[in-house]
């Protein structure tokens, strides 16, 4: 909730239209009195009417355990209100309340589990109006964000836990597999369950499911690998000790997508001569960069897509998508997207279909010197529109 200073409110309805008897809950409301946020602190007086808001603290408790380990001896944050971090009080909640609109998103399966609903906004449509796949990207990497700022181990840095933070350490991605079997359409609510688990030795690996609120039916599953690396010299470490001891005690045994499935096979790369397209004179923004001083891994996506033919754009799915990314991209970058086609035949295809399922391969690198970005792998598959 932003600070507010100076600020007559004249009722209650001025602040919040608590038409939903479950918001006015929330709040203990008295309008004879002043205004004061305990979080922000915020004090208003005025001599015309005005109301007191104070939080409903009650079931309120410091958490120093998750799942029956001790988190650092530091209490474990509940959900907060938009915009706010680091609050020293969580609500204890049954894991079967249902989401507000309001709240940033919740604990499920004892702690196990984070769940957060979003609402597919008119600007993260594509043409053909349902998401793309890019929406569905940075709604995984939101998730997973809250997911550590309310997990109660988060430092300062982007997604970074207080260990982290102390070494100048950030989480970076280095293989994610997204599999969709339907994309939302504009105006659509989905809900998103993230969980982490180990990744070999000396990695993370990070879960999600997305379902459609209203069926609960799961229409995309993804699968991601994160491993450490210095925030200064921009080279990769190993987990430390104390960095593993915050985040073991949120590790759940499960994975989204079954091992026989996930595409684990390596990524040929892309040439000259295998490509059959080639996308020159891609240059980073100011705006793709993120908070860690590179640019975010989803707008990868969209330079790959740009050397993906017209047709293929328009008449067929993208289903599945691997992504192995192989170094950091700076504004001062200039790219190519490379990709090559061939037709992919699948077992369940009807035999009538007179179009092929396309699997591509595909290549982002230095202009320069040819370094390589990003290698990924997407299958297309022809929509049943326009099937005979």
């Amino acid at each position: 909730m932003a600070l507010m200073q100076n600020a007559a409110i004249h009722s209650w309805e001025d602040l919040y239209n608590f038409s939903d008897q479950k918001k006015k809950d929330v709040f203990s409301i008295n309008p004879s009195q002043i205004v004061t946020f305990c979080a922000s602190r915020i004090d208003v007086c005025s001599n015309r009417r005005c109301l007191k808001v104070n939080a409903n603290i009650k079931g309120y408790k410091n958490v120093d355990t998750i799942n029956g380990k001790k988190v650092n001896g530091i209490h474990v944050e509940g959900m907060t209100f938009l915009g706010q971090r680091n609050t020293d009080l969580i609500k204890e909640r049954s894991i079967e309340e249902p989401n507000h609109e309001y709240l940033l998103g919740r604990f499920v399966e004892d702690r196990f589990v984070y769940r957060q609903s979003f609402v597919i906004r008119s600007y993260e449509i594509g043409p053909d109006k349902t998401a793309t796949m890019e929406t569905l990207m940075n709604l995984l990497q939101e998730t997973a964000l809250n997911h550590v700022a309310s997990s109660g181990v988060a430092g300062n840095g982007f997604g970074a836990t207080r260990e982290m933070s102390l070494r100048k350490l950030i989480w970076v991605v280095t293989r994610i597999h997204v599999q969709v079997d339907n994309y939302s359409s504009w105006g659509d609510v989905v809900e998103i369950d993230t969980w982490v688990d180990a990744a070999r030795k000396n990695g993370m690996r990070r879960d999600w499911i997305i379902r459609d609120y209203n069926t609960h039916k799961i229409i995309t599953r993804a699968t991601s690998t994160w491993v450490i690396m210095n925030r200064e010299t921009r080279r990769l470490c190993k987990i430390p000790d104390e960095v593993k001891n915050e985040v073991q005690p949120f590790y759940l045994n499960r994975t989204a997508i079954a091992t026989k499935d996930i595409d684990s096979e390596k990524i040929e790369k892309v040439t000259d001569e295998s490509a059959e397209r080639i996308r020159t004179g891609l240059a980073p923004r100011w705006s793709d960069m993120d908070a860690n001083q590179h640019v975010n891994n989803v707008k990868y996506i969209g330079w790959i897509l740009e050397s993906v033919p017209i047709n293929v754009l328009e008449d067929y799915n993208l289903t599945s998508m691997t992504l192995e990314y192989r170094r950091e991209c700076r504004q001062s970058n200039v790219l190519e997207s490379l990709t090559s086609m061939k037709a992919k035949t699948a077992e369940n295809k009807p035999k009538n279909t007179a179009k092929e399922d396309f699997q591509c391969t595909h290549l982002l690198r230095m202009e320069d010197d040819n370094a390589e970005i990003v290698r990924a792998r997407s299958v297309w598959q022809y929509k049943q529109k326009h099937m005979i």
